[in-house]
């Protein structure tokens, strides 16, 4: 694996004023979902980052949120985490790239660069270069891990950026679709993975495989302290394919789940517990199996990356083309009805996360084979709420 020269891409500094509804409105304003100013980064000043072109209007019956592009021209852009300067790193799926967006800029908005190829991807399908963490600890050990495709297997590895991956995890069951590939450190500090059943739907049943879970292992790969099964990495098990996880204030992890053919789930994950696939999809009847916190049907969802931001978790949807808002209350249980947002505007919607400033950014997935790509795709987008200033533009 050799660090390529590096190179930098214009940004797009088209934005877009999105409206939404008064039903979003409510749900917005009575989650909380003002963000506030957050508090200074390591590094000091944030990014300057562009512009919208119009400027959000709060309250009323139309809601407003501003979405401005801060990248355009990617490759099937996958996963997203922050620096402690505020710039992020973001992996490219296809192209097996690392790339730094941000926080440094010029006239044109913020720089995106390329950091590094990953030349162990072996990618086709769903694989190839997917989650990508930054270490707690990244001040003082320089340490990302990422979660990726080979000819023989999915893999997590960590590394210092230029240099040569160190697997930390190998052997995860391998497919042309169903590879799980989300990566995060959890509030308990510990890293978690996520997997697929690789097409093969028995794995996901079988506790003594590493597909169709979630991982949950120390910096060395090793099992995290307290995994309810001994010397095991497995934190729960029977699902079909989870992309997304995050927590909320209380701790709580949910994750977003593929179903087959008639649903798609949210989960609220608890360790050991089995969450059903095969012999469930979405709600059912079965006291050995935990029911979904929330379902959709396939064509209204699909949702692969996941956040929370305050009390609204946020679920970024292929399929379905649209950002999914849903209330948690702090039982961990939903309020009133989901919310889309974004529906069709943007085409395949991929990762949604939380940026240390307050604002969520979300990327866009329409050059991976099953989208239509506009000009400018594939996009990263950053949406501000009117009600309360979320974020620093």
């Amino acid at each position: 694996m050799n660090a390529r020269p590096p190179y930098r891409r214009r940004l797009s500094r088209r934005a877009t004023t999105v409206t939404a509804a008064a039903s979003l409105t409510a749900v917005l304003l009575a989650g909380g979902c003002t963000f506030g100013d957050p508090e200074p980064d390591q590094a000091g000043a944030p990014p300057t980052f562009p512009a919208p072109t119009a400027t959000p209007t709060g309250g009323g019956i139309d809601q407003q949120i501003a979405v401005t592009v801060l990248a355009s021209g990617l490759q099937v852009p996958w996963g997203v985490a922050f620096l402690p300067d505020g710039g992020a790193l973001v992996t490219e799926r296809d192209s097996a790239k690392i790339l730094q967006v941000g926080p440094g800029s010029d006239t044109d908005g913020l720089a995106v660069e390329e950091v590094q190829t990953i030349d162990e991807v072996d990618g086709g399908g769903e694989g190839g270069l997917l989650g990508i963490a930054v270490s707690p600890e990244y001040a003082t050990d320089q340490t990302i891990f990422i979660y990726y495709s080979t000819a023989q297997d999915n893999r997590v590895a960590r590394l210092t950026l230029g240099g040569e991956p160190e697997p930390i995890v190998t052997g995860i069951p391998l497919s042309g679709i169903h590879n799980g590939g989300r990566l995060a450190f959890g509030p308990d500090g510990f890293l978690y993975a996520t997997t697929g059943d690789a097409s093969d739907t028995g794995l996901s049943q079988d506790q003594e495989s590493l597909g169709g879970k979630i991982l949950r292992m120390t910096p060395d790969g090793e099992p995290a302290p307290g995994n309810p099964f001994p010397e095991s990495l497995v934190w729960s098990l029977g699902h079909r394919n989870v992309q997304g996880i995050a927590w909320d204030a209380e701790d709580r992890l949910y994750a977003t789940e593929f179903g087959q053919s008639t649903w798609d789930e949210i989960n609220v994950i608890e360790p050991g517990s089995n969450y059903g696939w095969p012999q469930v999809e979405g709600q059912g009847d079965d006291d050995r199996f935990v029911d979904p916190l929330v379902v959709w049907p396939t064509d209204e969802s699909s949702c692969s990356g996941a956040a929370v931001v305050d009390r609204i978790l946020a679920a970024a949807c292929l399929r379905g083309e649209r950002l999914w808002l849903v209330e948690l209350t702090e039982a961990g249980t939903v309020f009133g009805q989901p919310r889309a947002l974004l529906t069709e505007e943007y085409g395949r919607l991929r990762t949604v996360v939380a940026a240390p400033d307050g604002s969520v950014w979300v990327t866009t997935s329409n050059q991976d084979g099953r989208g239509e790509p506009a000009p400018e795709d594939d996009r990263i987008l950053r949406l501000v709420f009117a009600d309360g200033g979320a974020g620093r533009s």
